[in-house]
């Protein structure tokens, strides 16, 4: 049997409240792969960096889509504007 923990429950957003879209969100950064998960102060390094960007928007980086901060957790990930902030 497959020990894998699925985090994911294939829900929208539009049908999950936002504090269960908060809590599955920060769960899936919590359960990375230790080997893929930026270190804590890099990790805010790039939080901070993405706080200054235009293209921030209600968390949401407006030129990929993704969250920053689940995209920021993950070591190999960068940020995607023509010249990255990390």
């Amino acid at each position: 049997m497959d020990t894998f923990t699925r985090i994911c429950k294939k829900c929208l957003l539009r049908e999950m409240s936002e504090a269960d879209t908060y809590k599955t969100m920060y769960e899936y950064i919590a359960n990375l792969n230790p080997d893929d998960k930026t270190p804590d102060q890099e990790y805010e390094t790039r939080l901070s960096q993405c706080k200054t960007c235009d293209h921030l928007l209600s968390g949401m980086c407006r030129i990929c889509g993704c969250y920053v901060e689940m995209r920021a957790a993950i070591t190999h990930r960068h940020c995607p504007d023509i010249h990255p902030r990390w």
